[in-house]
């Protein structure tokens, strides 16, 4: 049994971070027969049905858009191959409900395309209709298939150059090369981005609810706030954390895999084949739609929005939205990064399986969507505030009132929850990379633990310190449906506003809370673009190496 203050705070943190999780499983499993059947009779096999449907479609998009648009910079030359092997990666920074507010202003029946088109061409031509699931299917593929488009470009890049040549000398065709040779090759990586999209996927709320597409994350909030309906809401959380947890687990069973296909690749880098004539357009045309309908397109909608209104949207209530935005986002960096430094850090003075798996559970929220880490985190809080007044009041005869619910403590509580494993992997990594050899000198020197994590680990780890803020800071910038359901009353942020305004199409409204927060979403992509793609999504990314 380890008696070190590290590792006794260190359980006690992860067992309050596992609160709305174990909450969540609890009253799945012990709901009333009459809740099941009030689920069955009504909804629940329609919500299946649309979530297994809407993850279907998400998951082969991203595959298709990812891996071929993945194959195009690695295996060919063409004009502007560098540019866009970058800039490909920046619809990350577009929430699915930005672009979808500004898809369904500009193509909705009454949006401004349609109402062009039916004015030139007649009132009888038929157009998409985009509030449907082929249009939340699109703008979902849009938003998430960076994440496949990373891990399969670094799988085709590290893929052994001699089995690709051996290939093409017995006559495969690069089409055959691609499919019969290279996806199967990276088939492990490919996985973790598909699954990682549809985990992004089932933990969407704010997309989903624009297009009027109901899945678990919209019927989790009706129930609680419409209908008031707390037990079905909870047994809905309880179903979506079953589908999360199953992802969970395959992503990272999956990573396993493919960390051992990909130390097999070759050092000799793979020679590109230059493109000419028709062939070096498309090639050049695929990745600029691509990148205009996905980036340039809805960026550029939403600038011209906030410049033709901006004395009427810049004015009292945005600088109270960005100020409520920063403070909550600052404090629950702040508040994360402290304990992600804690695990991190007894993860190394305690290597092994017990902590191992501490600290992999206790990172696990990035994979629950919010609504679900909300709603398990609202009846532990609420308890918490019974507790503490019904003592308050026997000892003092003073009621403190809410203090974990509707409160910004309530907020921090469950961000801290949902993106823990964000800074918890940047700094694991950065200070996994520090030889142990310096811990062993300040040892035989008399430094404790706390001073050789002061004056020797944390200088080393600074950059991954304020990598993991950053992206922790833009994470709950952009987070929607925990928000709804924890804020205090009267308090708004820029997602929260977003999603009032676009509730009423109010569409022009909601652009410049939306620029605001796609500009402070360009950071970290920015980061990951300079980066090169070679450390990409491992602040995403859940399962942490073994040490050998």
């Amino acid at each position: 049994m380890h008696k070190s203050p590290w590792f006794f705070i260190s359980v006690l943190v992860c067992a309050c971070l596992s609160i709305p999780i174990v909450t969540i499983l609890f009253f799945l499993f012990r709901a009333h027969l009459e809740v099941w059947q009030y689920l069955w009779e009504t909804r629940l096999l329609e919500l299946i049905w649309n979530t297994v449907r809407l993850a279907f479609g998400v998951g082969l998009g991203t595959f298709l858009l990812g891996t071929s648009l993945a194959w195009l910079v690695v295996m060919y030359q063409f004009p502007g191959k560098n540019f866009f092997e970058g800039t490909l990666l920046l619809p990350l920074a577009v929430p699915g409900y930005v672009i979808g507010f500004v898809f369904l202003s500009q193509w909705d029946y009454t949006g401004t395309i349609p109402m062009l088109l039916r004015h030139s061409l007649g009132r009888d031509i038929w157009l998409p209709e985009i509030r449907s699931y082929p249009g939340v299917v699109l703008v979902l593929t849009l938003v998430l298939y960076p994440y496949v488009y990373l891990l399969s470009r670094a799988a085709f890049r590290e893929q052994n150059v001699t089995l690709l040549e051996v290939a093409i000398s017995l006559g495969k065709s690069r089409k055959q090369l691609y499919w019969k040779v290279a996806l199967p090759m990276a088939r492990p990586s490919i996985a973790i981005g598909v699954l990682l999209a549809l985990m992004e996927t089932l933990a969407d709320f704010g997309t989903v609810e624009i297009f009027s597409y109901d899945t678990f994350t919209t019927a989790i909030y009706q129930q609680w706030f419409g209908m008031f309906n707390k037990a079905a809401a909870i047994q809905l959380a309880g179903i979506l954390l079953i589908f999360t947890l199953i992802l969970f687990y395959f992503e990272g069973k999956t990573r396993g895999q493919a960390k051992y296909y990909q130390i097999h690749g070759s050092s000799r880098p793979h020679t590109p084949f230059p493109l000419k004539g028709k062939k070096a357009v498309i090639a050049v045309l695929y990745p600029t739609v691509v990148l205009g309908i996905a980036f340039v397109y809805p960026v550029l909608v939403l600038g011209i929005w906030v410049f033709q209104g901006l004395s009427d949207q810049l004015d009292y209530r945005y600088w109270n939205l960005l100020g409520n935005t920063m403070t909550v986002a600052a404090i629950t960096g702040i508040v994360a990064i402290s304990l992600a430094i804690l695990f991190a850090y007894g993860k190394r003075l305690f290597p092994g399986k017990f902590m191992y798996g501490l600290t992999r559970f206790a990172s696990m929220g990035y994979a629950l969507p919010g609504s679900v880490i909300a709603v398990g985190a609202l009846l532990p809080l609420s308890v918490a505030d019974q507790w503490i007044n019904l003592f308050s009041e026997s000892w003092f005869g003073q009621s403190w009132g809410l203090i974990f619910t509707g409160s910004m403590l309530g907020m921090v509580f469950a961000y801290t929850v949902r993106f823990l494993a964000v800074p918890f992997n940047s700094i694991d990594t950065n200070l996994t990379a520090i030889t142990p050899t310096m811990d062993m000198a300040a040892h035989s020197l008399g430094a404790h633990k706390r001073r050789i994590l002061q004056e020797i680990h944390f200088p080393l780890i600074k950059s991954g310190v304020i990598t993991g803020f950053i992206i922790i800071f833009v994470d709950v910038m952009k987070e929607m449906p925990a928000t709804l359901l924890l804020r205090p009353f009267g308090f708004n942020t820029l997602a929260t506003r977003i999603w009032e305004l676009t509730a009423e199409a109010y569409w022009e409204d909601a652009a410049l809370p939306a620029l605001t927060i796609v500009c402070a979403a360009l950071v970290p992509v920015v980061l990951l673009i300079r980066l090169g793609g070679s450390m990409s999504l491992k602040y995403k990314m859940s399962a942490h190496e073994r040490d050998d």
